[in-house]
């Protein structure tokens, strides 16, 4: 490592083995989902915290010499862990590091290192101006790197479209260790990394992003309401959500409840307006009176406060909690995600109800669609789901307790759920969001995956654009170096 970098760091203050404590608290950072740790699970030989980019590049030089493979962690919230295990001898570059983010003075760009946290970036901006943003994820927690090069679904996406149309530029180093850009790396490159995955075609360092504009006051609002009330809302919700001005996004979040000690369902209406209250209440009265929004109901706020308000945290005047990495919520948990084209019927949404009451913390989550993201063709990126989806789900469910048995319950459960709802999502394929990584689609050979093998998941994923994706592949890592369960394959295995 040392022959291979430019700087003159130490080895030792960026390189941990097995022995090491800082390796033991990395190591346990990174895995946020518990049920992928166990003690037939395989731990990387070396964990790399680099600095700087020469050491990411040296990282890479000698895991090829030495015939280890590499994952790499920026936030650590990886679906199913790939972003921390292997069935093969690798190691782990981990970005905790390596998170600079840089505003320029006029405040419409910024270049923000992969390790950087979306929480930190967020931060950054509004340190610097009450009226810029960045359309990206409501958890602070998650990695700009992995966030971004998946596609990136925000509560802006239907005014400013998916993180990753919100690019500009990007340093990716390959296989060979060379550091590229957008123009370096060439246009289909560029286009693969943003929707794709960056996992399959080498280590995304930085990203150069386009902040956007946002009024000085937004306003938020977040309606819980029960029962066989919260179905028929629902119900409706999905006639309107899609349609209304580019300015609401009204998000749905299904869960188990109790009131008054007896099992129901809860289904909380969670929203951002970019503007005033008084412009909203009018437009909800028309859009979707049976909600009932009332003044009491909202809440005007800065931008960055309604980024606290989406995570969850009741204190809206402390900003530099957004900073705090020793916030992480970790648990037990299995995800699956569709995209909804027509309208779910009612006695779907009863047996939905009914199949709530019979888990501890499960939840739908449905992110409505419209807006930009029908203005945008879904070959512009390798993310497809643009127009004619009404909305995203994402079901997931968590559990507290280790053990094969809890892990086996839930997973049934989370998996019969999402069997229920073939008939009425997406087909031909059955569409799936990539940030939502699923094994259960399908995964890859070790390390000579047919195209015709890898279509079952990666046409999920990315539809048409997935053969594009494999002739990217194919030209930029002909060597197949940068590889997991669900990475993109190589034409020539076809």
């Amino acid at each position: 490592m040392s022959s291979h970098s430019a700087a003159n760091t130490c080895t030792k203050q960026y390189i941990h083995s097995r022995n090491s404590s800082i390796y033991s608290s990395l190591l346990q950072a990174a895995q946020q989902n518990p049920r992928w740790v166990n003690s037939t699970t395989r731990k990387p030989l070396f964990i790399v915290a680099p600095t700087n980019v020469s050491e990411i590049q040296a990282a890479i030089v000698c895991s090829r010499k030495n015939g280890l493979q590499i994952r790499v962690v920026s936030g650590g919230h990886d679906y199913e862990g790939l972003s921390y295990r292997c069935k093969i001898p690798f190691i782990v570059i981990d970005l905790v590091n390596y998170r600079s983010i840089y505003i320029d003075s006029e405040l419409k760009t910024a270049w923000v290192q992969a390790g950087a946290t979306l929480g930190e970036l967020y931060f950054k901006i509004a340190d610097r101006s009450d009226i810029h943003a960045f359309p990206a994820g409501l958890f602070p927690s998650v990695g700009v790197g992995g966030h971004i090069s998946g596609g990136g679904i925000s509560t802006m996406l239907r005014k400013f479209g998916l993180a990753a149309d919100n690019v500009v530029d990007a340093t990716l180093i390959d296989a060979n260790g060379k550091i590229l850009d957008r123009n370096s790396m060439g246009d289909d490159v560029f286009w693969a990394i943003r929707g794709g995955g960056g996992a399959s075609f080498g280590i995304i360092v930085s990203w150069k992003l386009k902040l956007v504009e946002v009024p000085s006051k937004v306003t938020v609002f977040d309606i819980d309401r029960f029962g066989k009330e919260a179905r028929e809302l629902v119900h409706r919700w999905q006639f309107i959500a899609d349609k209304v001005s580019e300015d609401l996004f009204i998000r749905v979040i299904i869960q188990n409840s109790q009131v008054n000690g007896i099992k129901t369902v809860k289904a909380s209406f969670n929203s951002l307006f970019l503007g005033e209250a008084d412009k909203l209440i009018p437009l909800m009265s028309n859009a979707f009176p049976e909600l009932d929004l009332k003044q009491e109901n909202c809440i005007e706020m800065t931008w960055i406060q309604s980024v606290l308000f989406f995570a969850g945290f009741k204190d809206r005047k402390v900003l530099n909690v957004l900073s705090d990495r020793g916030t992480l919520y970790k648990s037990n948990f299995k995800g699956k995600s569709d995209f909804v084209q027509n309208p779910i019927p009612k006695i779907a949404f009863e047996e939905i109800w009914e199949r709530f009451t019979k888990v501890e913390s499960a939840y739908m989550l449905m992110d409505p669609f419209g807006g930009r993201m029908d203005e945008i063709p879904e070959c512009e990126l390798p993310f497809p789901h643009r127009q004619g989806n009404l909305f995203n789900i994402q079901y997931l469910v968590k559990w507290k307790i280790d053990g094969i048995s809890e892990s086996k319950r839930h997973i049934e459960w989370v998996n019969d759920l999402y069997n229920y709802m073939t008939p009425y999502v997406t087909h031909s394929p059955r569409a799936a969001y990539f940030n939502y990584k699923d094994l259960d689609l399908g995964m890859n050979n070790q390390d000579n995956t047919s195209y015709s093998q890898a279509k079952i998941w990666g046409k999920k994923y990315f539809k048409g654009n997935f053969e594009k994706l494999v002739q990217v592949k194919t030209r930029f890592d002909p060597g197949n170096y940068f590889r997991n369960e669900q990475s993109i394959p190589l034409m020539k295995y076809a």
